[in-house]
């Protein structure tokens, strides 16, 4: 069955730099879209970051300049490589991919950026 499972979060402080990972089994992962997704104490779900097949990338305004996301199709992974983190980039940080109409996400993993 789809599993994703990420990784690499932490307590930061601000202006520092983490890498998150996200390990895909299951599916075909070269074949779909990957997605990063957070959440915040008290806020709705929000899309961070995208990267298509081709590895065409998009970003929310937020986090424009400071995050990078990639693919690695020989590992089944996708990064998240996040720098100058603020203490509003605090939140958990879920995987996300859409196979066949269906969401499939991961457990998350908790970025916290504080002092």
């Amino acid at each position: 069955q789809v599993q994703l499972v990420e990784s690499g979060g932490g307590l930061v402080q601000p202006g520092g730099s983490l890498r998150l990972s996200c390990a895909a089994s299951g599916f075909t992962f070269s074949s779909y879209y990957m997605r990063w997704y957070r959440q915040a104490p008290g806020k709705e779900r929000e899309l961070v970051a995208r990267i298509t097949t081709a590895t065409s990338t998009d970003y929310a305004d937020s986090v424009k300049g400071r995050f990078t996301i990639s693919r690695d199709n020989a590992k089944n992974t996708v990064y998240l490589q996040m720098s100058t983190l603020k203490p509003e980039d605090t939140a958990v940080y879920y995987c996300n991919s859409r196979i066949l109409g269906l969401d499939y996400w991961g457990n998350g993993t908790l970025v916290t950026v504080s002092s």
